[in-house]
């Protein structure tokens, strides 16, 4: 080859080679968002998405997101879970405990940022939770008193309880079980474990409940319990047994109490995340947050249908009282 037509082709080499850059830079991020339940009911996301929409990332134009939905059916997770993997997003979410392992799974390279109720260690999503050290970080919604705390809330508000249904996702890795049995202990209320893994154990799970005779519900939030809420809550109301779950939407769905953190302000903080890894920060570097604050939300309908008598000095210390 003459000098001159090395010259051409290399000159053409480094042009096409800036044109791909320029490109692939012009192409917004792309996010992988694996899904539990269905495309007509996710309004789970909202806060996120709002809150990405503040930083200045619009779908199709600064950012994109591809959802893959496992309608319910957690056997669908792991081979859509593979599949985003394989189609190289920038970054992957994973919203819930459930969902998390199989995006864990999935890409030990691509970043991850996750918002769950799980521990995310106990997960394997990160070495710890001030220093991550793997492809994932994000916001939990754990907190180790959260468990005696609710169950407490519930026997205040309900002194007659003795016999609870405790309702869990075993896939759904927290320690709330274990802080509720030891606070079951202490205030002499048996608890009776109902694992529930599969939307088709919930049934025989309230059927073993009923069959107990049991006289209140706590609910262990988790995807598939969330997805579950509106049988739950009309299981418990047909049974006159006061509910308590963690968030604000147990009581707002008909349950009588709900304890925990703010869930919108939980899921919006991931946002920040995804903002400072498309910055260039890593993953690996960024400690996963833990809320600070905790609401208690009554349902005065809910009392006042289960004759209870909920005092005044409880409901002061309630952040919202439903009517």
């Amino acid at each position: 080859m003459k000098r001159r037509d090395f010259v051409i082709a290399g000159s053409a080499t480094v042009l096409w080679s800036q044109l791909a850059r320029a490109q692939n830079q012009a192409r917004p991020p792309r996010l992988g968002m694996l899904r539990y339940g269905t495309q007509q009911d996710d309004h789970a996301l909202k806060p996120f998405l709002g809150a990405m929409e503040a930083l200045g990332y619009t779908q199709g134009k600064t950012i994109q997101y591809d959802y893959r939905y496992a309608e319910n059916d957690a056997s669908k997770l792991q081979g859509l879970a593979r599949e985003l993997a394989a189609s190289r997003p920038d970054m992957m979410m994973a919203f819930g405990g459930d969902i998390a392992p199989y995006v864990r799974d999935a890409s030990r390279s691509v970043p991850i940022v996750f918002s769950v109720s799980a521990d995310p260690v106990r997960l394997g999503l990160v070495a710890s939770l001030n220093r991550p050290e793997r492809n994932a970080t994000g916001v939990t919604f754990l907190h180790d008193e959260l468990g005696s705390k609710r169950l407490q809330l519930l026997r205040e508000a309900a002194p007659q309880i003795s016999r609870v249904a405790f309702l869990w996702n075993p896939n759904h890795l927290d320690n709330e079980l274990a802080e509720t049995s030891r606070a079951a202990q202490a205030l002499k209320v048996e608890l009776l474990s109902l694992p529930v893994g599969k939307a088709d154990e919930l049934e025989p799970a309230l059927e073993q409940a009923a069959a107990a005779q049991v006289d209140s519900v706590y609910v262990v939030t988790s995807t598939l319990m969330v997805n579950s809420m509106p049988r739950i809550v009309s299981y418990a109301m047909a049974k006159r047994l006061p509910l308590i779950g963690g968030w604000g939407a147990w009581a707002s769905a008909g349950g009588l109490i709900s304890y925990g953190p703010d869930v919108s302000v939980m899921v919006a903080r991931t946002a920040v995340f995804v903002d400072r890894i498309l910055r260039g920060a890593r993953p690996a570097d960024l400690p996963v947050e833990r809320p600070t604050r905790f609401e208690l939300t009554v349902n005065m309908k809910a009392a006042r249908s289960l004759g209870l008598n909920i005092s005044e000095r409880y409901l002061v210390g309630a952040d919202h009282i439903l009517e």
